[in-house]
């Protein structure tokens, strides 16, 4: 009896760790977005069905960051920096708002579809609108909701805007946010952020860890 819950057991990993592999590939070449989909469309594809077998969005992204990393390498790492040093001038651009990175671009499974997401805090609805009016900044206006903490939702206003041939994405949250960033979709803890002065550090660990690993021992 033993033996055969351990042999299931077992079967139930394998499965996750096939759907989590299958489900990165889908969404490093198929330009999914979204974990849940992508876990749906892989399921449908391998054919498991059972839900014990469906993995964790964290299971998957740990996955697209080894698929990224095994069949994109060098290509991936430049596009990876290239977006994080655009972060970071934009970050600093937007230090009225006490802006923060998040997303893929901070985490590191952005690919070359991916936006810069920032998150920028005002009290003022419209100020966010104003400054890129005032910076002549031409911005399409949407709406995201996040969930701010377990028990509040919000709907917050986004401005979504192209600079250095790459998309933007500023969701505009309350100052109070600064405090708790929202709970990510990914995992349902607060999501990973980074000030100007966190990628700063981040890109010079990066520099230092590469010149290590090319240099001759």
């Amino acid at each position: 009896m033993h033996h055969a819950r351990q042999h299931a057991e077992t079967r139930t990993r394998e499965r996750r760790r096939q759907l989590a592999h299958e489900a990165a590939r889908l969404m490093a070449e198929g330009g999914i977005r979204d974990y849940h989909q992508a876990k749906l469309k892989a399921a449908s594809r391998l054919g498991i069905l059972d839900d014990a077998s469906l993995p964790r969005n964290r299971e998957i992204e740990d996955a697209l960051r080894e698929y990224q990393r095994l069949f994109a390498g060098e290509a991936h790492a430049a596009g990876l920096r290239a977006r994080r040093e655009a972060a970071l001038r934009a970050l600093d651009f937007f230090a009225p708002f006490s802006p923060r990175l998040v997303g893929a671009v901070l985490d590191g499974t952005a690919d070359a579809h991916a936006p810069v997401q920032l998150h920028l805090h005002s009290d003022d609805a419209d100020a966010v609108a104003r400054f890129l009016e005032e910076h002549r900044i031409p911005a399409e206006s949407r709406s995201r909701r996040l969930r701010l903490d377990r028990e509040r939702n919000a709907d917050l206003p986004v401005w979504l805007f192209s600079a250095e041939n790459l998309a933007f994405d500023l969701t505009v949250l309350p100052h109070a946010a600064l405090r708790q960033a929202p709970l990510s979709n990914v995992d349902e803890k607060p999501m990973r952020r980074a000030s100007a002065a966190q990628l700063r550090q981040l890109l010079a660990d990066e520099e230092i860890a590469g010149y290590e690993a090319h240099s001759p021992a």
